[in-house]
């Protein structure tokens, strides 16, 4: 028979979501070294609680995640909780010997994630950090292509993350615009994301000069219950103060010497979700969009001047990473099988004690970039890195 895994989320709202469909489609997509099973799932709010354990088959509920955390049949603790309560739990998990599968970004600072991740290597646990973008097949194809040459020398990455969700001043002052919960704006949410793509395809940042700014400095209070999937309703008639960034640029200089570039913002009126990233280099050119997720355009000087020009590679042949075990050839994945792929990878790891990645040491190398942008844009200064 299969081997077991128990598994134990905290939080259940659009991370908690993903994350369910993830554990429940990777044993039945993928040959996995053992079956993840839904044992409990741990919020706030009773009520909503269980009914989302209803729906995605979690066999128990609770509302104190210690004593979840403290249970003997749990083996993975899947942290999908906004940033700034992923800490204290993730602490408490690895010293009880928990495997962490955490949502990003991985903390609050780089004090937190040098913590975080000496407390986990102490206690010998896997720790997976979920930035999912790595596991889209294009942007696995983008790494192959990079690491087999056919870009050459790298010169420039230019990375944007845009959404369009607060641009209305009457929406809601959720946790996400409050530094207390998320730190920063967009800037720590998002850049996050860009950040882990860059050093994954690129190479470790060596340098930050940063700028941010704010559209709307004051919002209605949200209420609490409501919020969730990047939506939220007003609660009564008082507002309050945004004490995050709206929007954040950073210009950087890669170890290898490769000039960038990273935008985030929740202002580009029109954009929901658009990730992208281009890259140039001396034999060619790559450019990915998250709104086209299967896709991957390529450009290469090898090929004839009179039909040179970017071209279309759809990541959906077989041997493009992940795909094989999904579906024919043109038949496109979505945003949910990243995650898949994620708990498909993060599993093998438990079972080849290996660590996966990107990890917690990945996390906060990200939290070092993400800091010195914020002190930079108050600074006015560029700031130098140790990675």
């Amino acid at each position: 028979m299969l081997k077991t895994l128990n598994v134990g989320i905290v939080g259940y709202k659009f991370m908690g979501r993903a994350h369910s469909n993830a554990w429940l489609k990777a044993p039945l997509f993928f040959d996995v070294a053992a079956k993840p099973i839904l044992k409990v799932a741990c919020g706030r709010h009773e009520p909503s609680l269980k009914e989302f354990a209803e729906r995605w088959g979690w066999q128990e509920t609770q509302t104190d995640w210690k004593k979840l955390i403290s249970r003997p049949d749990i083996d993975i603790v899947d942290i999908a909780l906004p940033q700034h309560l992923h800490y204290e739990i993730a602490i408490a998990a690895a010293k009880e010997g928990k495997h962490i599968f955490c949502e990003k970004p991985l903390a609050m600072s780089v004090k937190q994630a040098e913590e975080m991740l000496r407390v986990c290597e102490d206690n010998k646990v896997i720790h997976y950090l979920n930035h999912n973008y790595r596991r889209v097949p294009a942007v696995a194809l983008a790494k192959k292509m990079i690491d087999d040459g056919l870009l050459g020398r790298l010169f420039h990455w230019r990375a944007a993350y845009q959404q369009d969700w607060i641009v209305d001043p009457e929406f809601p002052l959720t946790w996400q615009l409050r530094q207390e919960t998320a730190q920063a704006g967009p800037h720590w949410d998002l850049n996050s994301h860009c950040v882990d793509l860059g050093h994954y395809l690129i190479g470790p940042v060596d340098s930050v000069t940063a700028m941010s700014t704010n559209f709307i400095t004051e919002r209605p209070l949200a209420d609490e219950a409501s919020t969730g999937n990047l939506q939220a309703e007003v609660k009564g008639s008082e507002r309050g103060q945004v004490t995050v960034e709206d929007a954040a640029l950073m210009i950087v200089k890669f170890a290898n010497g490769v000039m960038g570039s990273f935008e985030a913002t929740r202002f580009a009126t029109g954009r929901k979700n658009k990730l992208s990233f281009e890259i140039y280099g001396s034999k060619g050119s790559l450019t990915f969009d998250l709104e086209r997720m299967n896709e991957l355009m390529f450009f290469s000087s090898n090929d004839a001047g009179d039909t040179q020009g970017f071209r279309k590679i759809i990541a959906t042949d077989q041997q493009h990473p992940y795909i094989k075990s999904w579906w024919p050839p043109g038949h496109i994945i979505g945003y949910e099988h990243s995650f898949v792929h994620a708990v498909v990878d993060f599993i093998d790891a438990i079972e080849k004690k290996k660590q996966v990645t990107p990890n917690f040491n990945d996390g906060l190398n990200i939290m070092k970039v993400l800091e010195a942008g914020l002190l930079s844009a108050q600074t006015k200064q560029q700031i130098t890195l140790n990675i």
